[in-house]
């Protein structure tokens, strides 16, 4: 169990502990969950968290978690090249599904960060499509995956069949039809803001360096499609697949601030061999 001591400083003297905690980064369930476990003490005594904290008091918070994790196996290959007690961030390979579904059961993330981390939840900060590769940042408990939801930056890599104009798409993505998968820019859907950069490529393909500025689902994939550049080997969205038999898609910079030190954490992971290929 992940045990936390904090030192209440001079602007929360007199104030409620739940005040103080929320300033560190704990959120409204994970003061409930204190709440429910007895987890937050001072000087070996319990303490509520509207009971007030005064200057220099050391409170103790102990982070329990009563969610499932996936079947352990040890036999899957997705190397961890970050680690500390609340944070692991794995180098994920194309093909391998990041949560457990009904025909991926035992092959997923999920199922790796059960076999290394028995008795923890599993909880990915960035969700990765099943062939998207690279950085996937997970938490190793309720208090450090809400301070990382907060903090955490991605920079994604492209390989676009052609070389597209501009640096941004601002288009609103929603579903396509009744399809619960495959998504669309349609004038009833989010607002989607990616932006992009050319990195790289050859005279027939393009590296790109790309921000969100949004969230949606597929989002890099649907606005490069839509500007008639679709990544390659994105079949899905009309993507060239003679190169590369998946889209060529790939998570290759991460930055997060740590839930408990407050250190910057930046990492990187380089380009794949196929999306290699694919610009030589």
């Amino acid at each position: 169990m992940r045990e936390l001591k904090l030192i209440v400083p001079a602007e929360f003297d007199g104030a409620e502990a739940q005040a103080f905690l929320k300033s560190r980064g704990f959120s409204r369930r994970a003061l409930i969950r204190l709440k429910q476990t007895g987890g937050l003490t001072r000087g070996g005594a319990l303490l509520r968290t509207v009971d007030e904290v005064h200057c220099g008091e050391e409170l103790c918070v102990r982070l329990s978690d009563d969610a499932e994790s996936a079947e352990p196996n040890p036999e899957l290959n997705a190397p961890v090249i970050y680690e500390d007690e609340d944070v692991a961030v794995f180098d994920k390979p194309p093909y391998m599904p990041v949560h457990p579904s009904i025909r991926h059961r035992g092959d997923t993330l999920a199922n790796l960060f059960a076999a290394l981390y028995p008795g923890l939840p599993f909880r990915p900060i960035n969700r990765l499509d099943r062939n998207t590769s690279g950085l996937c940042v997970c938490a190793k408990n309720q208090y450090a995956a809400s301070a990382l939801s907060g903090s955490l930056s991605k920079v994604y890599f492209a390989v676009t069949c052609g070389i597209p104009p501009g640096d941004t798409v601002d288009a609103p993505i929603g579903r396509a039809g009744d399809s619960i998968i495959t998504r669309c820019v349609t004038p009833e859907g989010q607002r989607a803001v990616t932006h992009f950069e050319r990195v790289g490529g050859s005279d027939s393909h393009a590296l790109l360096k790309v921000t969100l500025e949004t969230g949606r689902t597929h989002q890099i994939r649907v606005h490069m499609a839509y500007i008639g550049f679709p990544l390659c080997g994105d079949e899905m969205y009309g993507g060239d697949m003679s190169g590369i038999k998946r889209h060529a898609l790939h998570c290759g910079e991460v930055s997060f601030t740590q839930p408990v030190t407050k250190e910057i954490i930046r990492l990187t992971s380089p380009l794949p061999a196929d999306m290699s290929e694919l610009i030589k």
